[in-house]
């Protein structure tokens, strides 16, 4: 019988890559919890939307997305703060993005209205799951280099638009039966348009600049209380209101650009 240790079947191996410390490259083994315990919490609040959609509960769906989108922006700035980046979060976040923004929206929005209009229905859920597993699929190959803007429409931000939408309707008791066939064919051409959004390279601001342990000004705070309380007013709405205006500002700044180099 053979001792090679290759020869051994380890089920949890421990994963091992190659990470820099006081600027020199060593190995280390298995991963860090907190960002990815987070990146985690992100996937499972995406399978529920998705679960509560087939339940025909819309509302929760977009509840359930907000929570996801809240957590994924919290997983990378935790792994910045602690120091605790990996190439292994970074794929394991952009995995679990393809199922939170990427086939949880387009289920939620099939289920809700699209599937009324048959096989254009299906066709434009599908083309927003391959648009948004295209748009992680570049990002990944940029991470690093996408410092204050994006090369297309942030697959959170596209998911925003289309479940906030549709939670908005439903919250207006519009779902279903109840989804007449403009509207249905309305909502087909805004997940077309997200979704090509999401593969152009229209700048869009990432944010990143934002540092979280720097010192503020005072109002600042108060801006934030400004925020959380609009929100609460009519959370569908103003969610809806605030994708929308950002998904307006990448062709905006991109026409900016264009007018100021010609």
């Amino acid at each position: 019988m053979s001792n090679d240790p290759q020869d051994s079947l380890d089920l949890f191996d421990d994963h091992e890559e190659v990470v820099s410390e006081d600027g020199k490259k060593v190995t280390r083994k298995g991963i860090y919890l907190l960002p990815n315990l987070l990146t985690t919490a992100s996937l499972f609040s995406g399978f529920f939307s998705i679960i509560s959609a087939i339940n025909g509960n819309f509302i929760a769906s977009g509840m359930a997305l907000f929570a996801a989108q809240m957590l994924d922006g919290l997983d990378g700035r935790v792994a910045r703060l602690t120091n605790s980046e990996s190439l292994f979060g970074a794929q394991y976040d952009s995995l679990c993005d393809v199922i939170s923004f990427g086939l949880a929206p387009a289920i939620i929005v099939f289920l809700w209205g699209l599937d009324s209009i048959g096989q254009t229905g299906w066709v434009f859920s599908f083309f927003y799951v391959a648009a948004a597993a295209l748009r992680l699929a570049r990002f990944n190959t940029y991470i690093g280099s996408e410092d204050t803007y994006f090369k297309g429409l942030p697959s959170p931000v596209a998911s925003a638009m289309v479940v906030y939408f549709v939670w908005a309707m439903s919250s207006f008791g519009i779902q279903g039966e109840e989804v007449g066939r403009l509207l249905a064919i309305f909502t087909a051409l805004l997940t077309g348009l997200v979704s090509l959004l999401m593969v152009v390279n229209v700048p869009y601001y990432s944010f990143k600049e934002i540092e979280l342990k720097k010192r503020v000004p005072f109002f600042s705070m108060l801006f934030v209380v400004f925020i959380f309380a609009l929100i609460s007013i009519d959370p569908p709405i103003v969610l809806a209101s605030c994708a929308f205006a950002y998904i307006l500002s990448g062709p905006l700044l991109w026409s900016w650009k264009r007018l100021k180099s010609s």
